[in-house]
């Protein structure tokens, strides 16, 4: 079972025109999830789900997809995000976030609902700073068991994440637990601005002492990890859209390492990484030749 910590949502995507396209199920952390239950994972959502009609219509989405909702809807209505896509297909996002139902999850509940047989664990986006969630991730992380894997991506969002102290705490405190940590060049221009990407995923590394998944886009991925580096290729495809295609990597990275029978102390081997990386970057190639969030299913990776 593998436990992703963080927010449900529906994605408005908003054309370079100003024209409304859809509105999606979202949520970088859900979309994780659906990727890993989509490619055979058992998977678990820790995160807040409305009871109003677009939080139904996730349930029905999580259900089709096999996802385990670990914990029972709430009253608070559907967080909203505006996602707006530039003639490239890379989307700049929007909250609607105050008082909806992804920011409702409190520590206590978090714990309780958290599924014992968890053998790893996933965490991030606005799980690092929509506030009760970002406590109960906090929690959740920092009671992990000693072989539980802990995967990190900040998934940075600056229209939220800069103008509050409660990211760069929770992101702090998760690091010193995490064994791998996923960013996009965006999300390392946006942590460490006066700094070379590639060089702030190496510092990053040596910093948490984590492995380091640097997804650079359509040109290429570099896995850092205190005991080597590796610059892997990314083919190229026709782009829809880039919506969930990092959730969709990091849900391919999780499908192969738990496949592989790899476990916590498996991180320390470079080769494990990279495999596990490659498949990764296939799953989310297929995401972005399709409009929104919709990862493949694993008849399509054969």
């Amino acid at each position: 079972m593998i436990t992703v910590i963080g927010e449900a949502l529906i994605d408005i995507i908003v054309g370079a025109d100003g024209e409304v396209r859809t509105a999606a199920i979202g949520g970088a952390p859900l979309n994780t999830t659906r990727t890993l239950a989509r490619l055979g994972i058992p998977a678990a959502f820790l995160g807040g789900v409305s009871t109003d009609v677009f939080g139904r219509r996730i349930q029905r989405k999580l259900a089709e997809d096999r996802v385990h909702l670990a914990l029972a809807p709430v009253p608070e209505p559907t967080t909203l995000a505006i996602a707006e896509l530039d003639e490239a297909g890379s989307a700049t996002y929007r909250f609607v976030y105050e008082g909806t139902s992804a920011a409702a999850v409190r520590p206590d509940a978090a714990l309780a609902a958290l599924p014992s047989d968890s053998t790893a664990i996933h965490a991030g986006t606005l799980g690092l700073v929509f506030l009760p969630l970002a406590d109960a991730t906090r929690a959740v992380i920092e009671s992990a068991r000693d072989d539980c894997l802990v995967v990190v991506d900040p998934n940075c969002r600056p229209a939220v994440m800069g103008a509050t102290t409660a990211f760069q705490s929770t992101f702090e405190a998760v690091l010193k637990r995490a064994d791998v940590v996923k960013v996009s060049r965006d999300d390392l221009m946006f942590l460490y601005p006066n700094s070379d990407p590639l060089q702030a995923a190496r510092d990053l590394s040596k910093q948490s002492e984590a492995a380091v998944l640097f997804t650079s886009g359509p040109s290429s991925v570099y896995v850092i990890s205190p005991t080597g580096e590796a610059c892997l290729p990314v083919p190229q495809v026709r782009v829809v859209d880039s919506v969930g295609a990092g959730d969709a990597f990091s849900g391919g990275f999780l499908t192969h390492w738990t496949r592989s029978g790899l476990a916590r102390d498996d991180v320390a081997n470079l080769a494990a990484l990279v495999a596990a990386a490659e498949f990764g970057i296939k799953v989310a190639a297929i995401t972005c030749t399709r409009a929104g969030a919709d990862p493949p299913y694993a008849s399509e990776l054969n």
